[in-house]
């Protein structure tokens, strides 16, 4: 029997369940037997606001662990990564997506147009709380932070403060806890954030064994449809405080060719916003192309978007930089 392979994760109950879900999907397909080995990172450790945390704070530990050789390989919720890239890392793997939209958490079932004006809504990311402010339904938008249970008692728990909160509907899918739902977010709403519902599974480079072995796990279209959000993420060089969102879908093409013979493309159809924190100023593309071009269709979205100005909105709250993406975690 080989040696249980080390997979490097967050200890929150989210992290440890997707990172349990890598797990048994990797001895199913390899036999290879796999131990999760808890890693605590600067996010974890903090209560302030994750847009003033800095980058990287959900995953640096990991990398740093991976690097060290104390791990064999991490998973991580794939928003949480800086668009730079990690040297001596390799993504090795992009499991099948989750489903990336938001979800509604609200008191007495009600839907997001069910609110009444000045009811107050939760919720720790700045890419939504623009467009909750965008909809012009005048919600108060409260920050608030912590595990997905910490959130869920604001609005169902026996003191509950809010009346209602916006999180990712992948997280809650993940530990079982769909049933909580009061509306999936309609992304013409709002947008996800780029790469939310994806999980990244990183080991390193000059391990072509684990490399070889982890690649079992990638899903092409997950992965394409990833490639191209983050590649507009990365063309904006967005900062924590610029709220931006990006939406990929992979579907069937028209075939090429003649006949029932002509082979069929997948096609990317993405969408990309960048929204003032204010919610007053909101811009909106959209563009499509074959897998093969994700990265290009990423990189050439984000140029119309700042043709149009959306360098001027990115830059209303700060520009921080290329490679400096922080969303914050998938909780």
């Amino acid at each position: 029997m080989s040696a249980p392979l080390r997979l490097g994760t967050r200890g929150s109950k989210l992290a440890m369940a997707q990172s349990g879900h890598v797990a048994e999907a990797l001895t199913a397909a390899t036999g290879r037997p796999v131990e999760l080995v808890e890693v605590v990172t600067a996010g974890d450790r903090s209560s302030a606001p994750v847009h003033r945390l800095g980058v990287g704070v959900f995953v640096s530990a990991l990398r740093d662990a991976l690097t060290a050789g104390t791990i064999d390989f991490a998973v991580h919720s794939y928003k949480d990564l800086p668009t730079a890239t990690a040297a001596g890392l390799h993504i090795a793997a992009v499991p099948v997506r989750q489903d990336p939209r938001d979800a509604l958490v609200a008191r007495d079932g009600r839907t997001l147009a069910e609110l009444p004006p000045g009811a107050t809504v939760g919720t720790g990311a700045l890419r939504r709380i623009a467009q909750l402010h965008a909809l012009g339904m005048q919600l108060e938008v409260a920050p608030i932070r912590g595990n997905v249970d910490t959130r869920l008692a604001r609005v169902l728990g026996p003191e509950a403060d809010l009346d209602a909160i916006v999180l990712a509907r992948a997280g809650l899918a993940r530990l079982g806890r769909t049933e909580v739902i009061t509306e999936t977010l309609d992304p013409m709403l709002m947008l996800p954030a780029p790469a939310q519902g994806a999980l990244a599974v990183e080991c390193r480079i000059d391990d072509p064994d684990m490399v070889e072995l982890l690649a079992v796990l990638d899903h092409t279209p997950s992965r394409a449809a990833v490639v191209a959000e983050r590649a507009l993420l990365a063309t904006l060089e967005a900062g924590c405080s610029a709220p931006v969102a990006a939406y990929a879908v992979v579907a069937e093409g028209e075939p090429t060719g003649s006949g029932a013979e002509g082979d069929v493309v997948q096609e990317i159809y993405l969408r990309g916003a960048v929204i003032s924190p204010d919610g007053s100023r909101d811009l909106r593309l959209s563009r499509t192309g074959t897998l093969a071009d994700a990265a290009e269709i990423g990189k050439a979205l984000a140029a119309e978007l700042l043709d149009l100005g959306a360098d001027s909105i990115l830059g209303q709250e700060g520009h921080a930089g290329p490679g400096t993406q922080q969303f914050g975690s998938t909780e």
